[in-house]
């Protein structure tokens, strides 16, 4: 299954609390109209992240490096929350020096942004067009792997296989949509089968 991420440029700060302290932000934010991708837009729907939330091992990493790891909700460093604005997150980050270093570039404002990487659960999202003709896709039920702290706002991926990924999405959508559609009312048809009937009757 192909990991995606998404990212969104909502709050992020530390918080210090009776001399523990705290990195916290939303991950991904609800109802939300992405900016165009590649051929469609994007939207989380509340009640996305809530069975992940319960049974899967997520991380707290920085740009989505394995190597940056701040917290881990199977070990209670990482606390995940669905609240009315979206995926909430607080990291109980480690006493390392990367970690040091990323709390004083935040409360700076020169890292300030927060992206989550996830695959998309069977039937867990819909698809459909807009009254100008573009998709959209709405993700319902999704896996997550880890949020993440971000110095930038997009993918970690290449631009040619972001475009790639984001081309075959829509194309699938398309796929999807076209499904449902009941086929075109052509009369010729309809009279065609009238007239066979009346032969079939002689």
């Amino acid at each position: 299954m192909n990991i995606e991420r998404r990212a969104f440029p909502v709050e992020l700060r530390v918080e210090k609390r009776e001399e523990k302290t705290k990195i916290v932000g939303h991950a991904a934010v609800f109802n939300s109209l992405s900016n165009e991708f590649w051929g469609f837009r994007e939207v989380v729907a509340p009640g996305a992240f809530a069975d992940s939330i319960k049974e899967d091992d997520v991380r707290g990493l920085f740009n989505h490096d394995p190597n940056h790891v701040l917290a881990r909700n199977k070990s209670g460093t990482l606390t995940l929350a669905e609240d009315e604005k979206g995926l909430l997150y607080e990291i109980d980050p480690p006493d390392t020096q990367m970690a040091r270093d990323l709390m004083v570039s935040i409360e700076r404002g020169d890292v300030s942004q927060n992206s989550f990487a996830f695959t998309v659960l069977p039937d867990g999202e819909k698809w459909r067009e807009d009254a100008n003709g573009t998709l959209i896709r709405t993700l319902t039920r999704v896996k997550l792997y880890d949020i993440s702290v971000v110095t930038y706002p997009a993918y970690l991926e290449t631009d040619v296989s972001l475009r790639s990924s984001g081309e075959a999405l829509a194309e699938e959508g398309r796929k999807i949509l076209a499904a449902l559609k009941p086929p075109a009312f052509d009369p010729w048809d309809l009279d065609l089968r009238r007239r066979r009937l009346k032969l079939a009757e002689i």
